[in-house]
């Protein structure tokens, strides 16, 4: 057995309750995917029993409030204005819409609501705006949550002041490949916009993108970035590529499941407090493939019908498969920042 898999559980822990015994390095990453599948499940199991109830799973609703138009030019992304794929730019949803997407998304059963626009960061002009659908997705009694591109401190301080639970900005991949797939924003970028977060007192949800043509090291050294900020995010969603025709990814080859699954896994053993959402992908995954993320340590989803600009699996077909495995939805335990969600 490796190093990396004799290490007592015990010694995954957290920065914020308590020093770990080992920092998880790119290399200790990659030989966590190397375990044989069975015991890797097993491992990414064990961890999650220590943490959560394993036999229930986080509902969150994501919903564009601002489509298309982006000027970055994420290569997986069909809102990008650099490629033609037929989605047309919109204007910031009105206030009203959103609350109404947010209550019946509430009554379907979400307890955290996702707000997304195509930005490369927001405008002053916007945050006003954005500032009272947090406001008044709060006041329905979910959570928010929302991911507008960069922010700098003043923006994700504007963003705190109107109660904002949790920001999503993803790494996407592991440096080392992250520049064949964008070239407009730097990975620095990126982890500018998470510490400006952090530091206003959001919870942060970053993760990535896997099978965009990267290699097994490479998607270790997604999961190494992630799990080593200082504290790792309160919610990792691990998205499996949607090729999308018109952007330069519309043609990748699809990732073994297999290798989707080892990905959460490996997520889960790194990250044992956060919430590791299955996210985009799902539509594309057959129900078994699903059960077997779900043993492997992921805890929430996306749930509904779109996820931003691509379809999900219906409500009801969700609600078929969670009677099926036993599975009943949770609400999130309460935000606290340096807790997982």
């Amino acid at each position: 057995m490796s190093t990396v898999a004799s290490i007592p559980l015990s010694s995954l822990r957290r920065a914020n309750v308590g020093v770990p015994e080992t920092r998880w390095t790119a290399t200790a990453v990659a030989e966590l995917f190397e375990l044989p599948f069975m015991d890797l499940l097993f491992r990414a199991q064990t961890v999650h029993r220590q943490h959560f109830n394993p036999n229930e799973v986080q509902l969150s609703t994501l919903l564009s409030i601002k489509t298309g138009g982006c000027a970055e030019d994420c290569g997986y992304c069909p809102q990008s204005s650099h490629f033609d794929t037929g989605l047309e730019a919109s204007k910031l949803m009105p206030l009203d819409e959103v609350l109404e997407a947010a209550q019946a998304a509430k009554a379907q059963g979400a307890t955290r609501f996702c707000m997304g626009a195509a930005w490369r960061s927001p405008k002053e002009r916007d945050m006003e705006r954005v500032s009272a659908m947090i406001q008044g997705v709060r006041d329905l009694g979910l959570e928010t949550c929302m991911t507008l591109g960069m922010l700098d401190g003043e923006q994700a301080q504007q963003l705190k002041d109107a109660g904002l639970d949790y920001y999503n900005h993803n790494l996407d991949s592991a440096p080392d490949f992250y520049g064949q797939i964008i070239s407009t924003r730097t990975y620095q970028n990126r982890l500018d916009t998470l510490s400006n977060v952090r530091e206003a007192g959001i919870n942060v949800c970053c993760g990535g993108i896997v099978g965009m043509g990267e290699s097994r090291e490479q998607r270790a050294g997604l999961i190494a970035q992630l799990a080593n900020l200082d504290p790792y995010p309160e919610s990792v969603p691990i998205n499996n590529l949607v090729a999308v025709p018109g952007t330069p990814l519309a043609d990748a080859e699809p990732l073994d499941p297999f290798e989707f699954v080892r990905t959460i896994a490996v997520a889960r053993v790194t990250m044992p407090t956060t919430m590791v959402r299955l996210s985009a992908g799902r539509e594309q995954m057959d129900e078994a493939l699903q059960a077997l993320c779900f043993a492997a340590g992921a805890n929430s989803i996306f749930y509904g019908d779109r996820l931003l600009t691509t379809s999900n699996p219906q409500a009801q077909r969700d609600r078929r498969l969670f009677e099926r495995l036993g599975l009943s939805p949770q609400g999130d335990r309460p935000a606290v920042v340096g807790e997982a969600a």
